[in-house]
């Protein structure tokens, strides 16, 4: 007599953690390198940094107009893979096609190619952030997966523009930027593997709504759930600071005597930052979220605030390690934040959103710092700071304020927002 066949095993899916991190980190090391790629190589062809400056303007400035479209298409389709990957595209080609055009194309035609490019970096900069919740289930899991996120994120900071540096110092600037864009092109590839499912199937059983009404949603969420304001509000205004902080360390280092030392600076504010996401990772404090993202502000300012007045170099590099060792886990609670309160529908659009602010007002603390360069490098790190300490008092006063829909919001009944305000259940500890 046969015997019974035996089903066999089936196996465990496989996690697409490490490849979703693998195409974060070749799209936002592209991202970080562009600046210091666009000035070098206007300054070579041009002989004049001030037409990089224009297209970084150019490539900054859709940002916030582009993030809630974005988002809002990315949740709309029944493919959404077909928003990231040609939204991932898009960022490559238009990164090729500069290191081809600036000082040699006319400057309408590089500005345009420039705000093309933009208006594909929400998907870069935050948009990509909302796929964890895809990819990783809520709980303890999920935290470690936005902290490791985040970790990513500050790799990339400091790798991106140390690739540019050392490319355009062994072969050019064009090489450099032409280097940047076959990265963006790698997350491009390593973006085709990773599961997005139909994004229609996290929404609730409401009727279908037109594009308008979900760029609406998205945005009065962002308003109208405090936790996401308060995040958004606070860490806005801490951006504007956090924009002006390179030129503000290349004044410092100049001020100090040693002019060479502003990339030290920022070098060691960035690996202080990853090492205080990737801690994080793996250790979580016994913190909310909230309160967490209140402290890492507090810490990042009251750490410039006294870097500012000591005379010595070698310890102004150590609380700049110090400055970005509070500011990583700000990023993680960030994105935590968002993840926990966005109502499913809006979630990418959300992460986009944030994302899109936060770089508009880097780039408006970056304009305020140059306009300022005359005063004591000094003094300008102290407002940095001050900022800092302003951004946590406003995420803490935004918080605490309760506004007559906050209630409505928060008990809304089939409303999805309920479930994303309630926050992610927790999970057994793997």
């Amino acid at each position: 007599m046969p015997r019974p066949r035996t089903p066999a095993a089936v196996p465990a899916p496989r996690s697409r953690l490490p490849l979703y991190l693998a195409t974060a980190f070749c799209a936002r090391l592209a991202e970080e390198g562009m600046a210091v790629a666009v000035a070098l190589l206007a300054l070579q062809r041009a002989g004049d940094a001030a037409q990089g400056a224009f297209v970084l303007t150019a490539w900054m400035a859709p940002h916030v107009v582009a993030a809630p479209l974005v988002g809002a298409l990315a949740t709309r389709m029944r493919r959404p893979r077909l928003c990231y990957l040609g939204a991932l595209s898009g960022f490559a080609a238009a990164v090729v096609t500069l290191s081809l055009l600036i000082a040699r194309a006319p400057a309408p035609v590089t500005l345009a190619v420039a705000v093309a490019g933009g208006a594909c970096g929400p998907v870069v900069s935050g948009g990509l952030s909302g796929l964890i919740a895809v990819l990783v289930p809520a709980g303890p899991r999920q935290d470690r997966a936005y902290a490791l996120d985040a970790a990513v994120y500050n790799v990339a900071s400091v790798a991106g523009p140390a690739v540019v540096g050392v490319t355009a110092a062994v072969a050019s600037p064009g090489a450099a930027m032409l280097l940047l864009g076959a990265v963006a092109a790698g997350a491009v590839a390593a973006a085709g593997g990773l599961p997005y499912g139909d994004a229609r199937q996290h929404t609730d059983a409401r009727p279908a709504t037109g594009l308008r009404a979900d760029l609406a949603a998205g945005l009065a969420a962002l308003w109208r759930v405090r936790e996401l304001r308060a995040i958004t509000a606070g860490t806005c205004l801490a951006f504007l600071g956090i924009g002006g902080l390179t030129t503000t360390a290349v004044l410092l280092a100049a001020y100090h005597g040693r002019p060479g030392a502003s990339g030290t600076l920022m070098t060691a504010f960035a690996v202080g930052a990853f090492a205080g996401s990737l801690t994080l990772a793996r250790w979580r404090p016994p913190l909310s979220d909230p309160r967490l993202a209140t402290l890492s502000l507090c810490g990042t300012g009251v750490a410039l605030a006294t870097a500012a007045l000591v005379p010595s170099p070698t310890v102004c590099a150590a609380l700049f390690a110090l400055a970005g060792a509070c500011d990583g886990p700000l990023l993680t609670a960030t994105f935590r934040i968002r993840a926990a309160y966005a109502p499913p529908r809006a979630r990418t659009q959300i992460f986009a959103l944030g994302a899109g602010l936060k770089i508009t007002a880097a780039a408006c603390g970056a304009a305020a710092v140059g306009a300022g360069a005359a005063l004591p490098p000094p003094l300008l790190l102290l407002a940095v700071a001050a900022v800092q300490l302003g951004g946590a008092l406003l995420h803490t006063l935004v918080r605490r304020r309760r506004d007559p829909g906050d209630a409505h919001t928060e008990t809304a009944g089939a409303d999805p927002t309920k479930e994303a305000v309630s926050g992610p259940v927790p999970a057994e500890r793997p």
